[in-house]
This record gives C-alpha cells, structure tokens and sequence, in this order.
C-alpha cells in the first residue's frame, strides 16, 4: 500500500464514519430551535382562536368584527328597547345597546338575567351576523346599582359620555343625548341604502 492510499482511505473511511461532533451538535440545535418555534406557533394559534375581545358599539359599527369572530360587546341597554318573542318554544329577546355614540341591536334566544334591565349596563358574548345584529350566546347584567363593568366604563370614558374626575359613570336614564328614537336614527344613518 502506497502512501497515498493509506490517506485516502483515511478520507474515505472519515467519510463512512458519518457526522463530527460539531455537526451532530449543530443538527441538534437546529432541530430543537425548529420543534420550539412549531409548539410556540400551536400554542399563539390556540390562544388567538380562543381569545375573546370587548366592543363598544361604536367600535363594532366602525370596524365589523366578522361573523366567524366571537366578541364582547358592552355599553347600555337602550331604555324602551327590549322586545320578546319565541321560536317555538324558546324566549327571544331583542334589545339595543349603545355606549352613546352607536347602538347596536342584539338578539338573545334564551332566558335573560334576573338583573337584566333597560337603562343598566351590560355584557353580551356572541357574534355579529352580515344583517348587522349582533347573536348572543350569552348576557351578563351588573349585580348592583353601582356596579359596571370596567370595560364599559372605559367605553363610555372614551365616547365623552363619562369623565371619572366627576364621579361615578352616570346611569343610562340621565342621557338626554340618546334615546331610543335618536340610536335609531343612529344606525339608519351608518347603515349604507341599497342605490344611494
């Protein structure tokens, strides 16, 4: 055997060998780097399809959640707009809720709260259909007459309709500025008309 055989067949016997360490620890990391991002992005993908987001009313009629995406809509319950009826044997109550600025109609087929009243504030969870109402799966009344959810609140903060360095959020009754008649003019005007 010559002297270059023996270092060729050294290169070739490497070669059958397989990976250096080097390159084992390098697949290794590169491996594992790509399992961790693949179980971060199922994990941010679960989390995003189960995470439910709080509307105003005016926040639903400026930018249409869609009819697959469950949201929170909160505000007032307009005071004269509760109506009910049944399919089949089933209660369905239609009322309107407004942070003063929009009003949107939901439609709830069940039994409402026990503190469910006009004029009190209130929180559906549900969706927006493509007629422009909102189906509740669920509604949620204070439990109190000093009690409102933080994120009305902050709707009703962000509409001009309540400053918290004047006291607490005033009752949807004291609105002279929105009443059932002017929510409905409301949303008559926001809606497009077909051949306008």
């Amino acid at each position: 055997m010559s002297a270059s055989n023996i270092f060729d067949s050294g290169k070739s016997g490497g070669a059958r060998r397989g990976m250096t360490r080097k390159t084992r620890r390098l697949w290794l990391v590169v491996a594992s780097v790509l399992c961790l991002g693949v179980a971060t992005a199922l994990v941010l993908n679960a989390f995003s399809s189960n995470i439910v987001f709080f509307m105003a009313p005016s926040q639903i009629r400026a930018h249409d959640p869609g009819p697959d995406r469950t949201v929170r809509l909160g505000g007032m319950v307009v005071a004269g707009s509760l109506h009910r009826e049944t399919e089949g044997t089933t209660p369905v109550n239609i009322f309107e809720v407004t942070d003063g600025q929009a009003a949107v109609t939901v439609r709830f087929a069940g039994i409402l709260p026990d503190l469910f009243r006009e004029g009190q504030s209130v929180v559906a969870l549900g969706t927006m259909r493509k007629d422009g109402t909102f189906r509740a799966s669920e509604v949620l009344a204070k439990h109190d007459e000093t009690y409102m959810p933080k994120e009305v609140a902050e709707a009703l903060r962000k509409s001009g309709k309540w400053d918290p360095r004047f006291g607490k959020p005033p009752s949807a009754a004291s609105w002279d500025t929105m009443t059932r008649d002017e929510a409905r003019a409301a949303i008559d005007a926001k809606t497009p008309r077909n051949g306008s």
